[in-house]
């Protein structure tokens, strides 16, 4: 089922989502899938909630989302589009490494996280790929993800 949300076509919501990963929460951290080609590129959506669990510490007197979480939901982004792959369904994308990661935005409350990544390199057991989050046209984050598929 698609519905249409700020402008953008929503072709997985967090219950499908939720039948490829998984993730749960707390620690699910994408909300809906806007773009994908499996087994190639993902664009999916964060919306940062004042209620997140982690802005309780991180910090309370500035609520900034964590970088590992803002790489991690990078990270279940591209799960999703390894894990639609018919070779890979009802399996587990595990992290292999991050590499070149960057940070350039503070996320805060309110943001709406733009996930993309692209999967340079897929083998039977693990890959690679290009992972960059937006908040709309500046870029967030960037880094490069290697997972194993198990």
């Amino acid at each position: 089922m698609s519905a249409v949300k700020g402008g953008a076509k929503v072709i997985l919501n967090r219950e499908q989502i939720k039948e490829i990963i998984p993730h749960r929460d707390p620690f699910l951290l994408i909300d809906e899938v806007v773009e994908i080609e499996e087994g190639k590129r993902i664009v999916a959506m964060k919306y940062v909630r004042e209620d997140e669990y982690y802005f309780q510490g991180h910090f309370p007197q500035e609520k900034v989302m964590p970088g590992v979480l803002i790489i991690e939901s990078l990270a279940q982004a591209g799960a999703v589009a390894i894990l639609s792959m018919k070779e890979h369904r009802g399996k587990i994308a595990y992290f292999g490494g991050i590499k070149n990661a960057k940070f350039r935005q503070k996320v805060v409350p309110g943001d709406t996280l733009r996930l993309e990544v692209v999967l340079d390199r897929i083998r039977a057991k693990a890959g690679n790929g290009k992972a960059t989050a937006y908040l709309g046209d500046k870029i967030a984050c960037q880094c490069e993800i290697l997972f194993a598929i198990g």
